[in-house]
């Protein structure tokens, strides 16, 4: 009985390629939402790498200043480098205005950091809340390059095609007959935050643990947290 053996070169016919990605996903949502006094700005605390979970005590939002705080998520690494480029430039604006930067002022520097890195960008989802000039909640969203707007509500991330469409219903009323556009009270924008977060937790796996929810209003920031499911 004849025994054929191949040679090793025989195990590999076609070129194989090989790819290199210095990014990685590591999942988590932010939403914020802005009032005529207050801004709040949320996001789950899991952090997580495919089907492996890191880590379920990891927020994703940054408080800059007395009255701004940034939300960010995606790639951990690049959300780290971020916060503490964007600290080290609100201490020399600080010591060498001798005031804090408004939030207005925060968005355009942020969105500046992210254009000067536009070819090779921080792989981040970024949301910014906080107060205006005459105290109204403001939130502005930034895509990776530094193109950014105000709006009233946002929500970026792994969940965010499930958080934005509830939004634009509950918040926005867009698409609906005789919808009556009044001011958002803040007890009603907590509670919509909780209820589209567990809907969110439930359908998103890279979402989940917990939620940590920072309300912005002229008395300066303060912070509430609620569980969600961790499986």
């Amino acid at each position: 009985m004849d025994v054929m053996y191949q040679s090793p070169s025989d195990y590999h016919v076609q070129p194989r390629q090989h790819y290199f990605s210095p990014y990685s996903w590591n999942g988590g949502t932010v939403l914020a939402v802005s009032g005529d006094d207050f801004a709040l700005i949320a996001s789950d605390t899991r952090l997580s790498e495919g089907f492996s979970i890191h880590s379920r005590n990891i927020p994703k939002t940054y408080q800059l200043t007395d009255g701004v705080v940034l939300g960010s998520c995606g790639f951990h690494g690049d959300v780290l480098t971020l916060s503490k480029v964007l600290g080290a430039r609100l201490k020399m604006y600080e010591h060498e205005h001798h005031k804090k930067m408004s939030c207005k002022a925060v968005a355009a520097m942020l969105s500046t950091i992210l254009y000067y890195r536009r070819f090779f960008p921080y792989y981040t989802y970024n949301i910014l809340a906080g107060l205006d000039e005459e105290g109204k909640g403001c939130v502005f969203s930034f895509d990776p390059v530094g193109s950014y707007e105000r709006e009233q509500y946002r929500a970026g991330g792994s969940a965010s095609a499930l958080l934005q469409p509830l939004l634009d219903n509950q918040i926005g009323g867009l698409n609906q007959e005789g919808w009556n556009n009044q001011s958002l009270p803040l007890d009603k924008a907590i509670a919509l935050v909780k209820d589209v977060f567990i809907s969110a937790a439930e359908r998103d796996i890279y979402t989940g643990d917990g939620i940590l929810l920072n309300i912005v209003t002229k008395d300066g920031v303060r912070q509430e947290s609620f569980p969600l499911r961790r499986d």
